[in-house]
This record gives C-alpha cells, sequence and structure tokens, in this order.
C-alpha cells in the first residue's frame, strides 16, 4: 500500500463481481451480518438490470480494489418522490481516512441528483462514531427515528 496510489471510483458491473463480493464478505464480517453469496450474486444482478434500482461504485487503488458502495433507490411522499439509500458503503481498514468512503459518497450523491431523487438516506449503527462524525460532516440528520423490519416470506 503506497501512500501516493491514486484510487479511482467508478460505476461497477457484473463483470466486477467477483472484486466486489470479497469487499462485501469483510462489510458483512465487520457488520455481524449474514454473507450468502447466492444471495448478494441474485441481488446485484436484478440492481444492475434495471438502472432505477440503483448502483454499485467501486474504489480501486491501481488495480487493487479497496473499498465500494451500494445505493438501493425508492419513492417516498414524506421526502417528495423519488428517494434512495446508501445500502452499504465499505472501506478496507488500511485504505481509511483518505477520503475514500468520501468519494464514493460523492460519485452515489451525483447519480442521485443526476436522476432527480430528493433525498438520499443511510443507517448507520450506533456503535459507530466514526461513521456517524462522517455522515454528519456531510449533511446527513439524525431523526430520532428507528428503523425497524419485518422480513417477508423469509
Amino acid at each position: 500500500m503506497n501512500a501516493s496510489t491514486t484510487v479511482q471510483v467508478a460505476r461497477a458491473a457484473p463483470p466486477d463481481l467477483d472484486e466486489l463480493l470479497p469487499l462485501m464478505r469483510e462489510f458483512y464480517a465487520g457488520e455481524r451480518l449474514p454473507f450468502d453469496e447466492s444471495v448478494l450474486r441474485r441481488s446485484l444482478a436484478e440492481l444492475w438490470s434495471e438502472p432505477l434500482h440503483g448502483g454499485a461504485w467501486l474504489a480501486r487503488a491501481g488495480l487493487e480494489p479497496v473499498g465500494y458502495g451500494v445505493l438501493c433507490c425508492g419513492f417516498s411522499l414524506e421526502y417528495g418522490g423519488r428517494d434512495a439509500f446508501v445500502d452499504e458503503l465499505y472501506v478496507r481498514p488500511a485504505w481509511r481516512d483518505r477520503g475514500i468512503g468520501n468519494r464514493v459518497l460523492d460519485a452515489m450523491e451525483a447519480r442521485c441528483r443526476d436522476t432527480g431523487i430528493a433525498a438520499l438516506h443511510l443507517e448507520v449503527d450506533h456503535d459507530n462514531p466514526d461513521g456517524r462524525r462522517l455522515y454528519a460532516r456531510r449533511g446527513f440528520v439524525d431523526h430520532r427515528r428507528h428503523l425497524m423490519t419485518k422480513w417477508l416470506d423469509r
């Protein structure tokens, strides 16, 4: 890892799947989420099949994948139309504090603006103060609400 290595952030596509999956495995392990490669492969294929669903971005230092982000889109009357979630954002620990997460967020926000998305949301663990500070610096606001989920057909 060279401090002067240039990091590029670009939209990910199906040929990037084998670079994304190891990063996703690391992210899921750190977040204590179940990693099911077959589910992720199927979900990414669906995400890529319809641009209105959102997209994925891959950060590379040279040829090395060092981080990624996933944006998923929806619709909300409360937020005035199309909205989106930063569904996943991950930078490998050795590459953190170099602005890579910010650059991935910049790319996702640009996509949102280009496609008329009115609001961008995300969720962050209560025990992730670094993440909360990053997101607050970028203008994300804590609504003092709890995200609740009900799994359907699981």
